[in-house]
């Protein structure tokens, strides 16, 4: 049985549009939705140079290659995402500003994205989107991640470990388990692997300022192939950290 405090911090509005400030025009436009794409275009240095740090945290096992976007501690059974990409070992990038996460990308193959597009669950269409709305997922304990799907069976085994030791008491992932893998990153970010000896592991990291709405994008090749997914944490805008944007 997966965490009662888990399923009870679960949200309506994972399968909902979120009113968010994208755009005051009509119709709803990808490029509104974020002015960071760039970040994944710029090398360590120049990313340095506009006061961004890099962090590379090394490579999500994607079993199925079905990605899980999401609040892994609020939203641990959320869908994986439409788009899916092969099995293999994808890289993750944190971009750091302000001394919190500003964005984090999984890399699938090296190019310059061509053309962006927001990445949704199945059943969701950009289309029926209002140019005041974007799909994107809810973060209620400060952080989001990258995982396989099939992973959630592996935090599912790990959690039960965990009850078995503790027999009757009130399991929490966060405090029993993920902390002590965040903690060697200053609990800014982990590399977790539910269970040791087991392949597949959850890329998890600060969300931005903390808890809100936050959309994810795929960077596409001129033939529709995956380069790399985004998560954008509203945290810069123009792929800079020099300066923090006004808040509207």
């Amino acid at each position: 049985m997966r965490n009662r405090i888990m399923r009870a911090a679960r949200l309506v509005l994972c399968a909902a549009a979120a009113h968010v400030p994208v755009s005051a025009s009509a119709g709803w436009d990808v490029s509104k939705a974020s002015s960071n794409f760039e970040l994944v275009t710029l090398g360590d240095d120049e990313l340095s140079g506009r006061s961004i740090n890099v962090i590379h945290m090394g490579n999500v096992e994607l079993t199925s290659g079905r990605i899980v976007a999401a609040d892994p501690l609020a939203q641990p059974d959320r869908p994986a995402l439409a788009r899916t990409v092969a099995p293999g070992e994808y890289p993750v990038t944190l971009y750091q500003a302000f001394g919190r996460i500003a964005a984090a990308s999984m890399r699938f193959a090296e190019g310059r994205p061509d053309r962006w597009e927001l990445a949704v669950l199945p059943g969701q269409d950009p289309a029926t989107l209002k140019d005041d709305e974007i799909f994107g997922y809810p973060v209620d304990a400060g952080v989001g991640c990258y995982m396989d799907a099939q992973t959630l069976a592996l935090i599912d085994e790990r959690q039960a470990q965990v009850q078995a030791q503790k027999p009757g008491a009130d399991i929490n992932y966060y405090d029993d388990v993920l902390a002590a893998d965040l903690d060697a990153n200053k609990s800014i970010y982990a590399l977790h692997r539910p269970v040791a000896g087991k392949k597949g592991n959850v890329a998890v990291f600060w969300s931005g300022w903390g808890d809100g709405f936050y959309p994810v994008f795929w960077g596409l090749d001129r033939d529709g192939h995956a380069l790399v997914l985004l998560t954008d944490f509203g945290l810069i805008e123009n792929a800079d950290g020099r300066r923090e944007p006004k808040l509207q």
